[in-house]
């Protein structure tokens, strides 16, 4: 159909003329248009009722339903992320665990200070840092004393978690574990501490020694663990005695075979009646919520979830509160530190989560923001006197889309920050 020339400029003039709104778009350098409160938002579906447990660790038996994902998708265009709208959170009890080898510490260092956080994490694999007896390899020491030696200047304490024996020194070399000798272990924490005496305020000794996959090569068991607690911590108190001293946290598994995994109660159990409160000046503890709200609880969990919410070790909430009664059971009046915590989401991500964490499938970016800082919010009201160190920070551009850690990280695959980041780093501070 022919149209006359006039009429076609009218109509042009009449779009020109039309609403010329952009409707905003997410990204690294979003913020929120206004404040909104820290809730969930809302599903888009009926949440199943009778969902089914499964854990990464767990029996085969216990899988995740094949219902579709129950996660509430991150709203858009705006709120680019949401606002957290509580009491000011303590800047010296928040922290983030980094992976530290070969990356851009000048990057590092800008998250940490946009984050606003007062604590850092680096995980320190005994086996990298002494592949063979007595030789400290240089470069690895070299990059983690640069960034020790930085973390001080910008007013940030360090915590050292120092687990996972070199090959030469263990009784097998499958997985990672205890060495033979126990002593190596007080050594290689003497050594530590002296070289960072003053520097490191805090060492986390071993990590999560109740899974098979850390403490491979010895029954496992919390009294055993004791024992290794003993000469780690002799060996950094003889160093550094003002050093603060953290028995490695046990994972929260659901399991109790004693093959694959110990249950994280009895285990903490067993380390304070093998006499561990008197070695250490705190207890670590990862309370991980799985894809559960930090205020759920396993007598009361949220019809949202449908994996993972059949048992205690799976809630943010109950396990505080679980660790809390065994301490005082036991006259115990250390603090908890939560030397871990998160929760794991693949929206956003090119990719499913691996099937030992499918229930990151049920927790969108903008409830991963919600849950972490409310639970932030939780810890600090109460009676965590310890940093809360959340996990992680650089994981995703590390590892990719086929590991959960990725899930878990600040920035995803790409590199680019999840809702998260910008939540935490809003977050007003004292």
């Amino acid at each position: 159909m022919r149209v006359s020339l006039p009429l076609l400029m009218f109509c042009l003039l009449l779009a020109a003329c039309g609403d010329d709104t952009v409707t905003p778009t997410p990204d690294d350098t979003a913020k929120p248009t206004h404040p909104v409160t820290l809730t969930p938002a809302p599903p888009t579906r009926s949440p199943s009722l009778t969902p089914s447990p499964s854990h990464p660790t767990m029996s085969p038996s216990s899988t995740p339903s094949p219902a579709p994902p129950l996660m509430s998708p991150s709203p858009t265009p705006t709120p680019a992320f949401p606002a957290y709208t509580g009491p000011p959170l303590h800047r010296d009890l928040l922290g983030v665990q980094i992976h530290l080898m070969e990356r851009d510490q000048d990057e590092i260092f800008a998250h940490l200070a946009a984050l606003g956080v007062g604590w850092v994490k680096v995980q320190v694999s005994w086996k990298l840092y002494e592949p063979t007896p007595g030789q400290l390899h240089p470069e690895r020491f070299a990059e983690l004393d640069a960034f020790v030696q930085r973390a001080n200047t910008q007013g940030i304490q360090v915590l050292l978690g120092v687990s996972k024996a070199p090959e030469w020194s263990r009784p097998t070399t499958e997985m990672d574990g205890p060495p033979l000798d126990f002593v190596l272990y007080e050594q290689f924490m003497h050594t530590l501490a002296a070289r960072y005496r003053g520097r490191v305020a805090a060492y986390e000794l071993w990590n999560e020694a109740n899974l098979q996959r850390e403490w491979n090569g010895f029954p496992l068991g919390g009294a055993l663990f004791g024992e290794l607690l003993l000469a780690g911590a002799a060996g950094a108190r003889a160093a550094d005695p003002k050093a603060i001293l953290i028995a490695g946290a046990p994972a929260v598994t659901g399991i109790n075979d004693r093959l694959t995994a110990v249950d994280d109660r009895l285990f903490l159990q067993e380390m304070l009646q093998a006499g561990v409160a008197g070695l250490v000046d705190g207890i670590g503890v990862h309370p991980y919520g799985y894809g559960n709200p930090p205020d759920s609880t396993a007598v009361h969990p949220s019809p949202l979830t449908r994996s993972h919410n059949t048992h205690p070790s799976f809630f943010f909430a109950d396990t505080l509160n679980d660790y809390r009664h065994l301490l005082a059971e036991h006259g115990a009046n250390l603090p908890l530190w939560v030397t871990e915590f998160g929760w794991g989401s693949f929206e956003n991500v090119a990719a499913a989560p691996p099937d030992e964490a499918a229930f990151m499938a049920d927790v969108s970016e903008w409830q991963q923001a919600v849950y972490t800082l409310r639970a932030v919010e939780m810890a600090q009201a109460g009676d965590v006197a310890g940093p809360m160190i959340l996990w992680n920070l650089n994981f995703g551009p590390l590892l990719g889309t086929d590991f959960s850690e990725s899930g878990y990280s600040l920035l995803r695959p790409d590199g680019t920050k999840r809702p998260l980041f910008f939540s935490l780093a809003a977050a007003p501070k004292w």
